[in-house]
């Protein structure tokens, strides 16, 4: 059954599984710390992306197939296909987006969103109506449920670990291949058995669409997939002007026209600061606040209120508590900022508030703390800095 696809649109589908990989992987990586309507948009177009690639790469395999040239395609189990892909998908990155994951929910989720991409394979390909019943192999049933879980596994852990960049690239094509491998396994365990006349109307009853009216759903799903795709590639504006903002140099005799008042609120005298060094902020007097970005503009968190400061690329992202929010500082600048007497880098990525440490864990070479507030969120420590930690925890050995 494998033999005699057509190696064009295969390779599209492959392609397709990436694009679909790559724009919800980008999208889910955002849903964690995102709070409100702006965490429901995200999780659904993340769902959205994912379900549409999955589903699309399967039809764009069914249209490389050779199958008989009389098959149509019943309305009904194709579009439940759909519907489970987008459910299961669903499901599974709410789970993960709720709170610090367990391994076992990891492992839950995969198993449910492994187990959906496969039964989303299996109900379409009975979508399929003709002079022939489907019969599969069932180790190729198996062999394709393993390769669809080990895939959906990875996958979630790829969201948990908000990659982007490079290795978001590098999740999406190992992504793309796999649920494409994970589909030609099943194909290649299909057969037909040709049927009697009377036997293939009672499978072909029902409201059925021929392979051009599928061609024509999948293609516009492609556009779909790739204008996404395109949309993910576009910079935010609003981030870039908040960076130029951020580190805009301004003229000492600007500075000096500067009032006592606008002096001493934290953003103008961030931009007023030289660098020095190696284009490293000068140590001054901490701020008393940290600018982070909404969508109606800049507004500014007391550092009283803050847990934890995450680099995210060139900015960082801070944690009240509650959520995360995007600041246009980098993390140097930001460790440069605050008060070294209450905050403590603890990860190249990761500064956290000693005061709101509720629990600290070795794990690995490093370890792990949980930091309070109405959310509480595990960081992690690096192992050249446990002793420190575990020194301004008061948990360093004494000698004598």
């Amino acid at each position: 059954m494998f033999e005699g696809h057509d190696p064009y649109l295969v390779a599209l589908s492959v392609v397709i599984a990436i694009l679909g990989g790559y724009t919800g992987f980008g999208l889910a990586a955002r849903i964690r710390g995102t709070p409100g309507v702006s965490h429901r948009v995200l999780l659904a177009g993340a769902a959205g992306f994912l379900a549409i690639g999955i589903w699309t790469m399967h039809f764009v395999g069914m249209l490389a197939a050779p199958i008989p040239a009389d098959t149509v395609y019943l309305v009904l189990p194709t579009m439940v296909s759909f519907l489970i892909c987008a459910l299961v998908v669903g499901v599974s990155l709410f789970f993960l987006s709720i709170g610090e994951p367990s391994q076992r929910r990891v492992v839950s989720s995969a198993v449910l969103l492994g187990a959906g991409i496969v039964s989303m394979h299996y109900v379409g390909i009975h979508g399929l109506a003709g002079n022939f019943a489907i019969v599969h192999d069932t180790p190729m049933i198996l062999l394709a449920v393993l390769i669809a879980i080990i895939t959906a596994y990875g996958g979630l852990r790829a969201f948990l670990a908000r990659q982007d960049g490079v290795r978001l690239i590098a999740i999406s094509i190992a992504f793309g291949v796999a649920v494409s491998g994970m589909h030609y396994t099943a194909m290649y365990g299909m057969h037909f058995v040709p049927l009697s006349d009377a036997a293939a109307h009672h499978y072909t009853s029902g409201l059925a669409a021929s392979q051009q009216i599928l061609s024509v759903v999948v293609a516009v799903l492609c556009f779909v997939i790739a204008a996404g795709f395109l949309l993910s590639l576009v910079p935010d504006p609003r981030r870039q002007t908040a960076t130029a903002q951020a580190v805009e140099p301004v003229a000492p005799a600007s500075v000096a026209a500067i009032s006592p008042e606008a002096a001493a609120a934290p953003f103008p005298r961030l931009m007023a600061a030289p660098l020095g060094g190696l284009g490293q902020p000068p140590r001054a007097a901490p701020v008393p606040r940290l600018p982070v970005e909404g969508a109606d503009g800049t507004h500014f968190i007391d550092t009283a209120d803050i847990r934890s400061v995450r680099a995210d690329a060139h900015y960082t992202r801070v944690h009240d508590g509650t959520r995360e929010r995007m600041c246009p500082w980098s993390i140097s600048e930001a460790e440069a900022q605050l008060d070294p007497g209450l905050f403590v880098r603890v990860h190249r990525s990761h500064i956290v508030a000693m005061a709101h440490v509720t629990f600290v864990r070795k794990e690995g070479d490093g370890a792990v703390i949980e930091l309070d507030g109405p959310s509480p969120h595990r960081v992690p420590v690096s192992r050249a800095k446990i002793a420190e930690v575990k020194a301004r925890l008061g948990l360093a050995r004494r000698h004598a």
